[in-house]
């Protein structure tokens, strides 16, 4: 007979563990989970089982069934609770201000594990392993395109009859995001996506709809000495619409751009991205409008610089002129 524990009040410790497990804790998300070890030691021997996580991450982001991501998160402290931990929280904000980043540690590889949903229903699942030692990685502007293999294939996104025509607003909606970053020597993790879209626009060429997910970071410092104050990650769901009027995620698209509209190199993002890992703090956010706002406040602070480059280069062009005219006469 499986053991129980009997209080006073015959509460709910007088259930039996097998039945917590089996029907009761196998029902709760991670966040109600984690609160619930919280509790008591008796509940933290109970909702800390691997089994319990490893199902809950595995439903959660469906492309870390991939061999690869589980044999790494097998290495974690503690597993897929460890995993969970680092993954499920969106990013909030430094624990401390950045001066200068680290420029000793980097990564000797980083993997990208990708889900894309419609109506929390995943549509894209995909696995890619970044290699980051490479000169041209870290030489060249920092960029990660994921393109749909025969292991994870797109499914479609039905839009139902009458609302084809608004599938730009049906897509900012309803779709999401999950990017996870992970560092298979650290063992560390975390998500790189925005909880909501924060712009749907439509290619002015192809026809397709771009949708994108941002998250501003800290930028510090950069090896040239240069200073960052600001880095956005940026995340393009490039989505077509076929015949019929079905819609599929065709690829998505990971960059860094700072508030001077430069992309960052691969060297300076892995610098960004270990202090991203290790020192920032996670947030289970809202509807995503913080998300949103903190990138409209990027975009203008952007604008605002551009304008302040275009008057002094243009300022200088005039000076060029005048000193042109005098000499010529």
């Amino acid at each position: 007979m499986a053991s129980s524990t009997i209080n006073q009040d015959g509460g709910i410790s007088t259930v039996y563990h097998d039945i917590l497990h089996t029907h009761i804790l196998t029902r709760l998300d991670g966040p109600t989970l984690a609160s619930l070890s919280c509790v008591s030691s008796e509940f933290y021997s109970l909702s800390t089982h691997h089994q319990l996580w490893r199902n809950i991450s595995d439903s959660t982001w469906p492309s870390i069934k991939h061999p690869l991501v589980a044999a790494v998160i097998s290495s974690f402290p503690s597993a897929y609770r460890s995993f969970f931990s680092d993954s499920y929280p969106f990013l909030h904000h430094p624990r401390r201000s950045i001066d200068a980043l680290d420029q000793t540690t980097q990564f000797q590889e980083l993997i990208s594990a990708v889900d894309v949903y419609y109506q929390n229903v995943p549509v894209f699942s995909e696995v890619e392993k970044i290699e980051t030692e490479s000169a041209d990685f870290l030489r060249s502007p920092f960029r990660v395109d994921i393109l749909p293999t025969e292991e994870f294939v797109p499914k479609w996104i039905q839009l139902p009859e009458g609302e084809q025509d608004l599938w730009s607003k049906k897509l900012e909606e309803n779709l999401t995001l999950s990017w996870i970053l992970i560092d298979p020597k650290e063992k560390r993790a975390v998500n790189m996506s925005s909880k909501r879209a924060v712009s749907v626009e439509k290619h002015w060429l192809t026809g397709e709809m771009l949708i994108k997910f941002a998250t501003v970071l800290t930028g510090g410092e950069t090896d040239g000495g240069l200073g960052r104050e600001h880095v956005a990650c940026e995340i393009v769901v490039t989505c077509r619409r076929e015949e019929g009027g079905e819609v599929r995620v065709r690829d998505v698209s990971m960059t860094m751009e700072d508030i001077e509209g430069i992309s960052v190199r691969g060297r300076d993002s892995l610098v960004i991205l270990k202090e991203v890992m290790q020192s920032w703090e996670r947030k289970i956010l809202g509807d995503g409008e913080e998300g949103r706002r903190r990138y409209k406040e990027f975009l203008r602070r952007k604008g605002e610089n551009y304008e302040s480059q275009y008057s002094v280069a243009n300022w200088m062009c005039n000076v060029i002129r005048l000193l042109n005219r005098n000499v010529l006469a």
